[in-house]
């Protein structure tokens, strides 16, 4: 069997969220007892929680929202370039990081920014990606980018440049993912948003599977 590399966050109380976001909670609403014979329990949690999608109505007033996005982007060959030693804390991936290690043509590129990902606290300063190292993945063919960061562009952007170059490309995106014991290498990607009318960003269960 093909080893699977599971790339997700664990959605938990106290996963660190983007400053101000809504916290996640999981509280138990139902429990099994004599009179019921199920546990059910509801959620608060913000669409950008731990590794997820963002649709194009995260960003642009008129743009999808995730139950009319396409699933085609989240599902398929991935390329995963490990860059973490490349691009420090605040610094942008640019077109010369990438234009010697990507393939001449590629359907899907998974970005390592961090060396290790800080799962127990928010970190600030985390690289992001500039609009022509999304121009080049757009001229070699990319659909989708992911990232282990938790967004394309710095934390303080007003513009988010490389979001808006990412919607004039068509390309999907995927943030959040965690990369760390993942070798470099071609894989094939899951990581599908889920259904929801109206939303911005959905979690997603994120996969990479190997490629015999």
């Amino acid at each position: 069997m093909n080893r699977i590399y599971d790339i997700s966050q664990t959605i938990r109380p106290g996963i660190p969220v983007w400053p101000g976001d809504a916290k996640f909670k999981l509280k138990r609403t139902w429990v099994i007892e004599e009179e019921c014979p199920v546990n059910v329990s509801k959620m608060k949690m913000s669409t950008h929680t731990g590794t997820h999608a963002d649709s194009r109505l995260h960003f642009d007033e008129e743009g999808i929202d995730c139950a009319e996005t396409p699933l085609d982007s989240y599902v398929g060959p991935a390329t995963l370039i490990d860059l973490s030693g490349d691009v420090v804390a605040n610094d942008l991936v640019d077109a010369a990081h990438l234009a010697n290690r990507l393939p001449d043509r590629v359907d899907r590129v998974l970005l390592k920014l961090f060396k290790a990902f800080p799962h127990e606290g928010w970190d600030p300063d985390f690289p992001a990606i500039s609009p022509a190292a999304i121009d080049l993945l757009a001229e070699r063919g990319c659909k989708l980018i992911g990232v282990d960061v938790p967004s394309l562009d710095p934390q303080d952007s007003k513009t988010l440049d490389a979001h808006f170059a990412v919607y004039r490309a068509g390309i999907a995106i995927l943030e959040g993912l965690v990369l760390d014991d993942v070798p470099e290498g071609d894989y094939e990607l899951i990581a599908l948003p889920l259904k929801i009318e109206g939303a911005d960003g959905s979690p997603v269960r994120a996969i990479l599977r190997e490629i015999p």
